[in-house]
């Protein structure tokens, strides 16, 4: 009996002793990860850079924060900035992200992808296109006025301007037929051209490496692929810095 009364007590603080070391030992913390939809601070005395766009967009958004590190403070709306008429409404907003006036160095930016898919009569998304009731949800006519009210208020800024045309759609795509990124670029760059915009031209680069970087019959790229199209928005910019 006593000797059970012993072990019984020496067990006891055997488990007292394993949960005193275990409160002791120092919490682990969980590892925060930047994501794109979140706010960044600027790092003073470097250039003030804003990408905007849709979820191409953000797909490349924390690798040309990452590749730009230490180069320039990199800033983004933190929503999909959808189609032009989105656009219209919300920029305003848009301009004062990461503080209100401040200015920008550079904007990147792009609208298409939006406005060219199709909706449905109740207003769906993604309808199909050969459906009688759907229709674009910004036709080119209305995407051209859009552009130019949007560029003429981007110029306003006094910041360098990169205009991002819009990337493939690959054929089998739901809501949007291919090709029709090739249309509404062609209006796009007709825009640039008068007013001496440069393009990053990343519906070359994705179209003559598709199959590796983008998704099949889906308008996303996969995660290597929006590492390959981060590099190239961080050349457009940093050639455009140089010329500042």
């Amino acid at each position: 009996m006593k000797r059970s009364l012993h072990f019984c007590l020496m067990a006891l603080t055997l488990l007292a002793s394993l949960a005193t070391t275990a409160d002791a030992a120092p919490k682990k913390k969980k590892a925060t990860k930047s994501g794109p939809m979140q706010s960044v601070t600027d790092v003073e005395g470097l250039p003030r850079v804003l990408l905007i766009g849709d979820s191409i967009s953000i797909g490349y958004t924390v690798a040309v924060r990452d590749l730009m590190k230490g180069k320039a403070n990199v800033h983004r709306p933190l929503t999909n900035c959808g189609p032009t008429t989105k656009g219209l409404t919300q920029i305003e907003a848009w301009l004062k992200t990461g503080g209100e006036g401040k200015k920008w160095d550079i904007i990147h930016f792009n609208w298409g992808l939006h406005d060219l898919k199709y909706m449905g009569k109740d207003g769906s998304n993604l309808a199909d296109p050969n459906s009688k009731d759907s229709h674009q949800q910004v036709p080119p006519a209305e995407y051209e006025k859009n552009l130019r009210k949007l560029v003429e208020r981007l110029e306003k800024t006094g910041a360098k301007l990169i205009w991002r045309n819009t990337t493939p759609v690959p054929k089998g795509s739901k809501g949007r037929v291919t090709g029709d990124s090739v249309k509404y670029n062609q209006i796009a760059s007709k825009i640039m051209k008068e007013k001496g915009i440069p393009t990053d031209d990343l519906y070359t680069f994705s179209i003559e490496r598709q199959e590796q970087i983008q998704k099949k019959a889906n308008v996303h790229f996969t995660t290597e692929g929006s590492k390959a199209l981060a590099g190239e928005v961080v050349k457009s910019i940093e050639k455009v810095l140089k010329e500042k």
